[in-house]
């Protein structure tokens, strides 16, 4: 049951946000991401979450993306070590938000040569499977394990041999349930699971994010909102095609917790 929420508001610079063009071409318009992200806020509001918007950084035209530089569970909370020099800063500027919620000891930080972005982590009941990719490197999940090994969590490490971070091409909805690219359906770890496997025109839509029984998914992929309603799930389609520009979508927007 999560009860807070971390934001920040999308910088002017996010027209100049680091992407792949593997979920689409072209720049973000930064007013229609501004809309989107109030957007975002307002339904985490509306779904019982104690929101922190923080204000925009120009100096960081990903930085709305708060997911990547922190990882927080009830127990601590992480700063990560974000791979691309253009985001090394904002492990230090989501400090302060954090600590608004956790003691000193509670937070602990990621080391050179370490890296990890919050995109390569999801945690499914006491497992954080930890993706390997040109963000998070074998360092960075073996600090992070020996962290929350602490708290009782247990790491299993998973390529990421698409795209930028794990979560993009595998998510945990809840009750047992996965959405999975075609390439993650066959990783050994997640064969336990209730898995499926989404198109692949459809592939954006697997970022989607339960908010204490909600769904919140991209707008605009029918197939993957059909399934996820099947299984009993109340949906809300959100419009993120600005952040889709830049690989970005519904989890990376917010540290919830």
């Amino acid at each position: 049951m999560f009860t807070k929420a971390i934001t920040r508001k999308p910088c002017k610079a996010l027209v100049n946000g680091i992407s792949t063009a593997m979920f689409g071409e072209g720049k973000p318009v930064y007013e229609d991401a501004v809309e989107q992200h109030d957007q975002y806020v307002a339904t985490l509001r509306e779904l019982g979450l104690e929101v922190l918007d923080l204000e925009a950084d120009e100096r960081y035209p990903d930085s709305c993306f708060v997911e990547d530089p922190a990882v927080v569970m009830p127990e601590c909370a992480v700063i990560t070590n974000p791979a691309t020099d253009s985001r090394k800063g904002e492990k230090y500027e989501i400090v302060d938000a954090i600590k608004k919620f956790y003691s000193d000891d509670q937070i602990f930080h990621l080391e050179e040569p370490g890296t990890m972005e919050g995109g390569d982590v999801m945690l499914i009941d006491k497992t954080f499977y930890v993706g390997q990719s040109e963000r998070t490197n074998a360092e960075g999940a073996r600090q992070f394990a020996a962290i929350v090994a602490k708290f009782g969590y247990d790491v299993s490490t998973v390529p990421v041999t698409e795209g930028l971070h794990l979560k993009d091409f595998v998510i945990y909805l809840g009750n047992n349930d996965i959405l999975v690219s075609a390439v993650m359906n066959d990783v050994p770890e997640f064969q336990k699971y209730n898995r499926f496997v989404v198109p692949e025109e459809e592939l954006y839509a697997i970022n989607s994010l339960n908010i204490n029984g909600t769904v919140l998914t991209p707008k605009g992929f029918p197939k993957t909102q059909a399934y996820i309603e099947s299984l009993g799930y109340p949906v809300r389609p959100m419009n993120t095609n600005e952040f889709r520009l830049i690989d970005g979508s519904l989890t990376c927007l917010s540290l919830r917790f």
